[in-house]
């Protein structure tokens, strides 16, 4: 596990938590290297975390470091958004202990009749990205909202299965 992680947890004025991402790993200026962003979530393969909200239990499986990095939700993703979800990769364990809101639907796709034969969860998340000046100093933090795609599998347990319909929300003060 990457131990080099600055994470936070904290409460807006609504008692909602956000992820707080400290650190900016994955630049680019035009393009993100998803590729990089792939080895990276590769670290969570194996894991289980609890959802605070609910107390399900998440594991993380062997599809989901792809899944995140080439799926067609990603592929879609340009600028600051594509940036947001490339980082929000360090933030994975938290984003899935304080997801809430569980919203189940049926499998729908013939290709996931195994991998998700019990349907789709699907679960809100917040986190915050700095946002630095000109002179290098930390003006504030986007706040984005993304909902955690899980799917429940033939084996009885629930998978994380991609970070999808990722949207700024508004700013945080630094």
């Amino acid at each position: 596990m990457d131990r080099e992680r600055n994470i936070s947890v904290i409460q807006d004025l609504d008692g909602r938590k956000i992820v707080m991402i400290h650190d900016i790993r994955f630049r680019g200026k035009r393009k993100i290297n998803w590729k990089e962003v792939e080895q990276y979530l590769k670290q969570y393969i194996g894991e289980v975390y609890e959802i605070m909200d609910s107390a399900d239990i998440i594991y993380v499986g062997n599809d989901f470091a792809d899944e995140y990095s080439g799926s067609q939700d990603t592929a879609r993703l340009k600028g600051a958004l594509a940036k947001a979800k490339a980082n929000a990769a360090q933030g994975i364990p938290e984003l899935i202990e304080t997801a809430e809101n569980r919203r189940h639907k049926g499998n729908l796709n013939p290709k996931h009749q195994r991998d998700a034969k019990f349907g789709w969860y699907r679960y809100d998340s917040r986190f915050g990205l700095p946002v630095y000046g000109e002179d290098g100093e930390l003006e504030h933090y986007n706040i984005f909202h993304v909902e955690m795609l899980i799917r429940h599998d033939a084996d009885g347990k629930r998978y994380l299965y991609d970070v999808v319909n990722i949207k700024k929300r508004n700013r945080h003060p630094a």
